[in-house]
């Protein structure tokens, strides 16, 4: 067994001093903002065209849902393939899968079914691309700077829910949907150059992984199944998935249905999700690493998380809504950079593609569910209800981890030593 050793941690921003992940932040950031385009894009067109809650989280479940079945498969391509090659053929993908789109709906052929459609092949191909994406965060900065580029890589991405869906409501109001597409789909060609610059910090040696797809997953859940700390992490990770994410997705209908606002105003609804967690990130920076273990800062902000959800439920203005909306953006951040961040820490290095798999798997399984059951609940008892229910959900699973014996959100502080001190990890070559 590894000696137990300290996993030191440095700002926020010190994973900015190595060039190439500097340059996949960049390019990531671009094309994340161009995804949020399509995100705020697609429930838009799809309410206005429907006027129905059920299509908007069917949509979201038809984008989510397939990652459930193939991160299995996206994990064992990360772990034996070349992360960044990978990267470069499912980015290449995704961008000709939103050309399409584009070209959908500039040719006047809108039909729901057909936009849900090429929503799912979307998140068929996003399924594998997404562990080779969290794995390859890791491989650019050594690990002292891991928890930076992890709370980074997810500051990108919020700061590009910032801007994203900013534009996108501009963008609607003024030019229509059709440009607000076009957009989305240049953007996965900026991730693509990008990507033929990046190099890894070290170079992986591929070890090769003996026994078939089945023996390497038997092998991944078996040492996952050895840590009850990342157990809880990856069941965290659900539970935000499930209940604190479907906000992202119905700002739409909390725009048209209770404030009863334009796209300039859906748009600035939305994009403060993404400016809480910037600042979240600017004030995480600022304490530099001084809050607390991993498993404090996730408890805080599982329950920041719902109650920031619960008051998003209550307010009756749109101003209202915005500024909640920058507490559930902040808490949202805050609690998947944690898990996020503990997962990636605990897990070796062979074995973190199927581990980042298993993750995402469970994260966008549960967004699927969330996203529909979310849905029916909004067109039953109205939006506001069920973001309440969701966000009282999240208090009551913060207080079963911290009452139930064996749980305990302290499990979550082996993230701060090296992996294979708590979870050995498999010979490679078995």
């Amino acid at each position: 067994m590894a000696a137990i050793a300290g996993a030191p941690r440095r700002g926020t921003l010190s994973a900015f001093r190595h060039r190439s992940y500097t340059i996949f932040w960049v390019g990531a950031l671009i094309s994340s903002t161009g995804t949020w385009l399509g995100n705020l894009t697609v429930p838009y067109v799809l309410y206005q065209m429907t006027g129905s809650a059920v299509w908007v989280g069917v949509a979201a479940a038809a984008q989510f849902g397939p990652a459930f079945v193939l991160s299995p498969l996206g994990g064992s391509l990360a772990d034996n393939r070349d992360r960044r090659m990978l990267l470069l053929w499912t980015q290449a993908g995704l961008g000709v899968i939103t050309l399409l789109m584009w070209l959908q709906w500039a040719s006047g052929f809108h039909v729901p079914i057909v936009l849900v459609g090429l929503l799912t092949l979307f998140g068929i191909l996003n399924g594998v691309n997404n562990p080779a994406w969290q794995s390859l965060v890791n491989d650019l900065v050594p690990r002292e700077d891991v928890v930076s580029a992890v709370t980074l890589n997810s500051l990108q991405f919020n700061l590009a829910r910032a801007l994203g869906p900013a534009i996108a409501g501009v963008l609607l109001a003024t030019l229509g949907a059709t440009w607000a597409f076009f957009f989305n789909a240049l953007s996965f060609v900026i991730v693509v150059v990008t990507l033929f610059f990046v190099r890894p910090h070290i170079s992986r040696i591929l070890v090769p992984v003996g026994g078939g797809f089945a023996s390497q997953w038997r092998d991944a859940l078996a040492y996952m199944a050895r840590s009850r700390a990342m157990l809880l992490a990856i069941a965290l990770c659900c539970v935000v998935g499930l209940l604190g994410n479907p906000i992202f997705t119905f700002t739409v209908v909390f725009a048209e249905t209770v404030f009863e606002t334009g796209p300039v105003g859906m748009g600035m609804l939305t994009a403060s999700l993404g400016v809480g967690a910037v600042l979240f990130a600017i004030f995480q920076s600022v304490i530099r690493g001084r809050g607390g273990s991993f498993g404090r800062r996730a408890a805080t902000a599982v329950v920041a998380l719902g109650l920031a959800l619960m008051v998003m439920g209550l307010v009756p203005t749109l101003g209202w809504g915005i500024a909640a909306g920058l507490a559930v953006g902040a808490a949202f951040l805050a609690a998947f950079a944690t898990l996020n961040s503990a997962i990636q820490l605990m897990a070796a290095d062979h074995l973190r593609g199927r581990v980042m798999a298993a993750r995402h798997m469970v994260f966008s399984g549960s967004i699927a569910l969330g996203v529909l059951i979310s849905g029916v609940l909004a067109e039953e008892w109205g939006v506001q209800l069920a973001t309440i229910i969701f966000g009282a959900g999240l208090i009551v699973v913060a207080a079963i981890v911290v009452l139930v014996p064996g749980l305990g959100f302290r499990l979550l502080d082996e993230a701060e030593v090296e992996p294979g001190a708590i979870v050995p990890p498999l010979d490679p070559e078995t």
